[in-house]
């Protein structure tokens, strides 16, 4: 049934900055449809690679996988998938992290946390009340792509920022994780764990 639960507070102590590989929460409640073993397995490695704990997302989430889509997309507790993206392996990763923080945002984020977090995103409206905007101008979007990177700060994280007008560059990947913690209660293992390391290194 693709469940799996929370091991976030299970993490190794380590040195090495790289500490987003090493520190997984995991979690979440979905259900394929369509899609190889080899494309669901690249999902769930996606998902298990970030450590944005996804079971708080109360509902179960259908993710859709299909050939030929022109991009991934999310609606209320539905994801679809590209096939021939997943096929690419880790580089779709940043994407299925992506459409899940879409999830996120449609369960956990309620009308007042969304004007706020317009304001902090630097985005114009919350999402898609007017078409006539660009999609960067959507809280949503830029919201989705900085949980994608904020939670999971890796090199080979295909929503790396890249400059400044980026979606993921949206605010600062720490103050944005630092303001899920205080809006929907999300934990920081990769903060934690980033502390403990300054904390290890200062007591040499």
């Amino acid at each position: 049934m693709g469940r799996r639960f929370a091991v976030g507070l299970g993490c190794s102590i380590v040195v090495a900055l790289a500490f987003a590989s090493v520190c997984r929460a995991g979690g979440g409640a979905y259900v394929f449809a369509g899609g190889t073993a080899a494309e669901q397995a690249q999902v769930r490695a996606a998902l298990d690679a970030s450590s944005f704990d996804w079971s708080l997302v109360p509902n179960q989430v259908r993710i859709h996988i299909a050939r030929g889509l022109s991009l991934s997309y999310s609606t209320p507790g539905q994801i679809w998938l590209d096939a021939n993206l997943l096929d690419a392996g880790t580089f779709s990763w940043g994407v299925v992290q992506m459409e899940y923080g879409q999830q996120v945002q449609y369960a956990l984020v309620n009308q007042s946390l969304r004007a706020q977090l317009t304001t902090e995103l630097g985005a114009r409206q919350w999402c898609y009340e007017s078409t006539a905007l660009p999609r960067g101008a959507n809280g949503c979007e830029r919201f989705s792509a900085m949980l994608a990177w904020a939670y999971w700060p890796s090199a080979q994280n295909s929503m790396r920022p890249s400059g400044p007008g980026d979606w993921s560059a949206s605010m600062n990947a720490a103050d944005f994780r630092a303001l899920l913690a205080q809006l929907i209660g999300a934990p920081d293992p990769v903060g934690q764990l980033s502390l403990r390391n300054v904390a290890h290194a200062a007591g040499r």
